[in-house]
């Protein structure tokens, strides 16, 4: 599914039991479409992958931080530098390689410094061989 396609079964589907979240993936998926170009689109059980050549991003309802409580949708991208923010947890999994997780418990959780990092995620999975 392209993402400027409207939201379909598929994703409903994901979004069954925490229905609460889908106002954040709806204003994500819009406001990453604004700033980054159309993009593929990908439903699996456990999360909602976003492509271009290669996948750049993800969401999931993945606890990454303790305590979180209602609603809310884990965004993780990947980035070759470690970004330092309280907004974000981070793992190098390999050499040279960060996976940064933002816990969104609110559609107002989707604004400019998310927007630039994921921007930028794109342009370091576009850019890897």
């Amino acid at each position: 599914m392209d993402s400027s396609n409207a939201i379909d079964e598929n994703i409903l589907l994901f979004f069954n039991k925490r229905p609460g979240a889908l106002p954040i993936y709806e204003r994500l998926l819009k406001m990453l479409t604004e700033q980054a170009g159309p993009f593929e689109v990908q439903v699996k059980a456990t999360q909602i992958s976003f492509f271009r050549r290669r996948m750049f991003a993800c969401v999931s309802f993945n606890r990454v931080r303790p305590g979180i409580k209602g609603d809310f949708l884990t965004v993780t991208f990947g980035l070759g530098q470690r970004l330092s923010s309280p907004r974000l947890t981070a793992t190098e999994p390999y050499s040279g390689r960060w996976t940064h997780h933002a816990v969104i418990t609110g559609p107002g959780g989707i604004d400019g410094e998310l927007l630039d990092w994921l921007v930028q995620a794109v342009e370091f999975a576009e850019g890897k061989r």
